[in-house]
């Protein structure tokens, strides 16, 4: 350091600070305005229908023609579900929408006290079911597909395994499904011998909005509390990167109430039991069995997720009959997959040509054709005598005469008019 210029470095540094300080100050009411001001989930839509505190969203389309199968969007039990239609540019709604999906999601809404009774099966077998019936009704479609996100994918995959013929396609986003040392932090805090949900929810009734977040904020107290900041200081010059902050901000300051009920059956049994990873998991008596899961099965998970790590997504893979099962793993967040602009240019394309690609998934038994070995009393040597006098298929059976095909077949009239009559529900069904 040379002693004689030390001292006017120092008085320049200072004042280039001060001058930067004064412009940042100058640019302050302008940010101020921008963060008040910002719209949110500016998607077009219609509510369809409601229940409790429930409605369900049907977007506008925005093609002049949409794929038949509808897409349900399932998010979580926390926090409102804008954060998929964040801003026009990167809203995982809007993407959707702009490639031909007919698209509905659902907003829970916040339970009051009166909720806070309500347990798991009472968002997957009776809301969520009715939110599908609606959407069935609707599209005229026996089954549609399904997207859950984070603590939704975990209720998707109950709902799925629950009620396997109204769900074509199966797509989960963070998921938290595997709890075996692989959850993570969130996990860990919650292991039984630290943390008793039960104990919270005496407490508070509905498990409060600021103590989730609170622990949320605590898994990255540096950057959600002091990094985020200096870089919005950095950048208030940038309207932009001020819309964008902006728009997060207003997401993550507008928690909801989770009800209580819910809470201590979902951090107790999917998280501390991870029972339903090990398929012991019930829902007022009603077993969720992962057997019944053989539909095409999506999971998209971010490589940096701090809540839901892909170790606690990407094994359930291994422990469902689906033999057409994928995982998308991108590089971001829990949060940045749905709302980070890489995301959009390069995850959700993928996203959308496997929902594309299987708008065809046939359901089990749907488009199978009974042989005419199904009839009862048919063994292989009849079916070859009735394929030899030219009935090739149950539905040539239906329409064939008994006393004619005794003649040909030497077969009793009387066993034939019973396969006949076999045959005839086989078609009509």
């Amino acid at each position: 350091m040379n002693p004689y210029t030390a001292a006017m470095d120092m008085q320049r540094d200072a004042w280039e600070s001060a001058a930067d300080l004064v412009t940042k100050m100058s640019e302050a009411p302008e940010a101020k305005r921008t963060l008040d001001e910002i719209d949110v989930g500016e998607t077009p839509s219609e509510v369809v229908y409601e229940e409790n505190k429930l409605r369900l969203l049907h977007y506008e389309s925005r093609t002049e023609e949409q794929r038949d199968v509808p897409i349900l969007i399932v998010y979580a039990l926390i926090n409102r579900p804008y954060i998929l239609d964040l801003q026009p540019d990167r809203s995982v709604v809007r993407t959707l929408l702009d490639n031909g999906f007919d698209v509905y999601l659902i907003d829970w809404g916040e339970p009051s006290t009166l909720d806070r009774s309500l347990g798991l099966a009472d968002y997957v077998d009776r809301y969520i079911d009715n939110c599908v019936d609606v959407v069935r009704e609707r599209s005229d479609n026996e089954a549609i597909d399904i997207l859950g996100y984070c603590m939704g994918g975990t209720m998707s995959v109950m709902y799925g395994a629950l009620h396997r013929e109204k769900v074509r396609n199966l797509a989960l986003m963070a998921a938290g499904l595997c709890f075996e040392q692989t959850g993570g932090v969130l996990e860990k805090w919650g292991q039984q011998e630290y943390y008793d949900p039960e104990e919270v929810v005496d407490t508070y009734g509905n498990v409060p909005a600021e103590f989730l977040d609170l622990g949320f904020a605590l898994m990255d107290p540096v950057a959600n509390y002091v990094t985020k900041y200096v870089r919005f200081y950095e950048n208030m010059e940038d309207e932009d990167f001020v819309e964008n902050f902006a728009r997060m901000e207003e997401w993550l300051g507008d928690g909801i109430d989770v009800a209580g009920r819910a809470y201590v059956e979902f951090l107790r049994d999917v998280y501390q039991e991870n029972a339903l990873y090990e398929n012991d998991l019930e829902l007022d008596g009603r077993q969720v069995d992962l057997a019944e899961l053989d539909m095409p099965i999506l999971q998209i998970v971010a490589e940096y997720d701090h809540l839901i790590p892909p170790t606690a997504s990407k094994p359930f893979n291994e422990v469902v009959p689906s033999d057409d099962t994928e995982i998308m793993e991108f590089p971001t967040g829990h949060i940045g997959m749905s709302v980070s602009s890489r995301s959009h240019e390069e995850l959700w394309p993928d996203v959308c040509e496997w929902f594309d690609a299987h708008q065809d998934t046939p359901m089990p038994g749907a488009d199978a054709t009974p042989d005419l070995e199904d009839v009862n009393g048919i063994g292989p040597a009849y079916a070859d005598d009735l394929r030899d006098a030219g009935v090739a298929s149950v539905a040539a059976l239906a329409d064939g005469d008994a006393a004619d095909l005794a003649a040909e077949t030497g077969i009793a009239v009387s066993r034939l008019e019973d396969w006949i009559d076999q045959a005839t529900d086989h078609v009509a069904e």
